[in-house]
């Protein structure tokens, strides 16, 4: 059965950008202007596209957005620049609406222009073979070394109507964000204020995408946006209305599961491990050991070994930038204490068979204040250095 968002169309197929011969472009209409909110790479250097899109979400207000995966449309100086502004006018032709409502997304190799050719002759196509029933095609068409498409539906009533959730998300590497994601598009056919959609928006990215690291990169196209085009028919949802908890829970578990797809798709991997960190000074510091612990090469290279080398979980947590005691640092595995005052417990054969499970947590107490903070991330494995090694190709 497809994905059915009241007043969504969608699209995905192959124009020639990808010699594989997979669908590489893809089209999210909404038949009406919707609501937009959106928050993007922190990466100095930006592509073309986000540094159109990023623009035109300042209004709130956008109807669809194009997508073109295999070529990043990045560090393509002024001919990128056009050929994303092409890429909007060309679609807010076929759709017959503002180019100022069309929105562009790249996502693929850096350095390359796009095809452009390739594309133009495909715009009436993909404009054509939007579909409510499409959003599946549109998810497919903006995988680059994704393994499989990563789609999350939640329904709920409010305000005596059906409303409906739908996250869309590619990404396996090069995530560490930092107010963004990779690419990650939401649509719901929710009534909203803008100012609060965005403060919910802005709140469930910060608690689920920017709490991962697969691989401390953040990349230049990274971006999400998300779009409510008020189809459900209920009355505006507003910050005193008795449905706003239940919609808030939803718009949360749906990044929280978008997250989790994600990890578990991240490239070559073969665990997830959250990084918790307590008692640290302050919450911000909690954050900052969590990261350095997440991102250390040694840490995740131990965790695909599964060799239980406490030592270089210590040695990231006294490299980052915080304030600790190096004499009173606890280490657990689960619930199973492997480090007590920076010292072995001598549990390293029980924390063997923790190590070994595709899903763990590492617990870090500094007693040092009271801020917390977790961060989930992967092992680091001899296949993501396979598939990065040969990316270009």
């Amino acid at each position: 059965m497809g994905i059915l968002v009241t007043g969504f169309r969608a699209s995905g197929i192959f124009s020639g950008i990808k010699q594989s011969g997979k669908k590489d472009l893809g089209l999210l209409f909404s038949e009406e202007p919707a609501t937009t909110v959106g928050v993007f790479t922190t990466n100095k250097i930006k592509a073309a596209p986000v540094l159109i899109t990023r623009e035109k979400v300042k209004q709130r207000c956008c109807q669809a957005i194009i997508v073109n995966s295999g070529n990043a449309n990045a560090c393509t100086g002024t001919t990128g620049l056009q050929h994303a502004n092409d890429l909007c006018q060309l679609v807010a032709e076929q759709l017959g609406i503002s180019e100022n409502l069309v929105m562009v997304s790249s996502t693929g190799i850096i350095g390359v222009t796009l095809p452009m050719d390739r594309i133009e002759n495909s715009i009436p196509k993909l404009a054509k073979s939007l579909s409510p029933l499409g959003l599946s095609d549109f998810a497919e068409a903006i995988m680059t070394t994704d393994t499989f498409p990563k789609i999350v539906v939640k329904k709920d009533k409010i305000d005596g109507k059906e409303v409906t959730l739908c996250g869309i998300a590619k990404g396996s590497g090069m995530v560490m964000p930092h107010m963004a994601t990779l690419l990650s598009f939401i649509v719901t056919d929710l009534a909203i204020h803008a100012d609060l959609l965005e403060e919910l928006f802005r709140e469930a990215v910060n608690s689920s995408f920017n709490r991962i690291s697969i691989d401390g990169e953040t990349s230049t196209n990274d971006m999400v946006i998300m779009m409510a085009n008020s189809r459900a028919g209920n009355s505006n949802l507003q910050k005193q209305s008795s449905d706003l908890k239940t919609f808030k829970n939803s718009l949360n578990a749906t990044f929280v599961d978008l997250k989790k797809l994600i990890l578990k798709d991240a490239e070559g991997s073969t665990k997830m491990i959250s990084i918790r960190v307590k008692e640290a000074r302050s919450n911000e510091e909690a954050k900052k050991i969590a990261y350095q612990v997440a991102n250390s090469s040694l840490v995740k290279t131990a965790f695909f070994g599964e060799d239980v080398n406490w030592g270089r979980i210590i040695a990231a947590v006294g490299k980052a930038d915080a304030d600790i005691d190096p004499e009173h640092i606890d280490v657990f595995f689960d619930d199973l204490m492997i480090v007590e005052n920076s010292t072995s417990t001598g549990m390293e054969s029980r924390a063997k068979d923790i190590i070994k499970k595709s899903e763990f947590q590492v617990t870090i107490t500094l007693h040092n204040g009271s801020g917390m903070a977790e961060v989930d991330t992967t092992d680091l494995t001899t296949e993501y250095v396979k598939i990065n090694s040969s990316y270009h190709t």
